[in-house]
């Protein structure tokens, strides 16, 4: 296994600058308020007229725009390299609202067929419905993805993808993406602004489900989309307003709070997460490893470390529902990037929206294991993977 450690430790400390650097607020507070206020006055009608028209940053409601929001807003644009970011009330509603502001009826997206799962269902359940056509590619052959995109819309990637950790060459399809008038957008929420910049390597949007990392307590549920000014100006324009899933107060601050710790935890999910996998690799009953270490495929050139989910399929012998009751520190659930260590056996999750569901279509062995190594001692984490594995062995 081989990993650049240098490399992270230097991501992380650029990092480490951005998430701390606080804007100034009266009293010069070490943590900025939260404006919990729905709405914002004006002081005479020459500012309410002039701000309605468009000219000047003042606030005016909190469904449009909020302080604290903007706050969090400014730092992820910040740690993306982006011009601007918009942040949302879930990763989902990033994702739709940022979809939604760029295809209409009769457009067509080029996706990778592993994918985020409530990803695919929007893609099935709802945009055919308006008039949107979804084609689905293997993400690590480039050569198929650029063959599917002459008069497509939008491309939309995920890489690492959040089951299988499938890699995209990222430089190389934003630019074939661009020499045929395709947007490219991106869902980033595994490597975080931290291990990817996709902007960097041509990228148009790069979205997060916030509630992992970013937030990383798991007690926020948001999202956010970065990208340049012109793209999240189309969002502000044509979809945020008028779905009303706005950021709250409350939650953006959670969302800056998270962003304080994200460089010292993220160092942690990386080095416990590695310890674990290179154990399961040599384990007498785990068949494969689905992580973005062990691959040799060009997209591991823009990572420049790794979080703390992956994925593992064991042979015949483990019995997976006996392994999963069987772990004491490894909780079953579905979300991720939080304090907590979880597991989600694929046969598990292949009962949610039976027919349509990516893991069964895409051919996603129902032994693999999708587990999120925590912040707990990676000792103790393994002593618990290890005693599930041999309490579930069948005679």
């Amino acid at each position: 296994m081989m990993h650049d450690s240098a490399l992270a430790q230097a991501a992380i400390a650029e990092a480490s600058l951005i998430v701390c650097d606080d804007a100034e607020h009266v009293n010069h507070p070490v943590v900025g308020p939260i404006y919990q206020s729905s709405l914002f006055t004006f002081e005479n009608f020459r500012q309410m007229q002039d701000t309605f028209a468009g000219h000047g940053n003042t606030y005016i409601y909190s469904r449009g725009n909020n302080p604290t929001a903007h706050d969090f807003e400014r730092r992820i644009a910040a740690l993306e390299g982006a011009e601007a970011a918009r942040g949302f009330a879930s990763g989902m509603a990033a994702i739709s609202a940022t979809v939604l502001s760029l295809v209409e009826a009769g457009d067509r997206i080029v996706a990778v067929r592993h994918l985020y799962g409530d990803a695919y269902r929007f893609f099935e359940k709802l945009l055919p419905r308006m008039g949107v056509k979804v084609d689905y590619v293997d993400g690590t052959d480039a050569e198929a993805i650029e063959a599917a995109l002459p008069g497509a819309k939008l491309l939309y990637l995920e890489s690492p993808t959040s089951m299988v950790f499938e890699l995209q060459d990222l430089p190389r399809l934003a630019q074939t993406a661009k020499q045929h008038g395709v947007i490219t957008m991106i869902d980033n929420s595994w490597a975080t602004p931290i291990f990817q910049k996709p902007i960097k390597h041509g990228i148009d949007l790069v979205v997060h489900s916030a509630s992992k990392y970013i937030g990383g307590h798991s007690d926020v549920v948001a999202g956010v989309t970065a990208g340049s000014a012109k793209l999240i100006a189309k969002i502000n324009e044509l979809t945020h307003p008028f779905m009303g899933a706005k950021l709250a107060p409350a939650e953006a601050f959670l969302l800056t709070r998270g962003l304080r710790t994200l460089p010292l935890r993220i160092r942690r999910h990386m080095d416990s997460a590695l310890t674990i996998a290179d154990r399961l690799k040599q384990h007498a009953h785990v068949v494969k490893l689905h992580h973005p270490v062990y691959s040799n495929h060009p997209g591991r050139a823009t990572l420049a470390g790794f979080t703390g989910l992956f994925t593992f399929e064991v042979d015949e012998r483990v019995d997976v529902p006996k392994f999963s009751d069987a772990l004491r520190y490894f909780r079953m659930g579905v979300s991720w990037g939080g304090h907590e260590s979880l597991v989600v056996p694929v046969a598990a999750s292949l009962a949610q929206t039976p027919g349509i569901n990516s893991f069964e279509r895409f051919g996603v062995s129902p032994r693999a294991i999708r587990i999120h190594v925590g912040l707990e001692d990676q000792d103790i984490l393994w002593a618990d993977l290890e005693q599930a594995l041999q309490k579930s062995l069948k005679p």
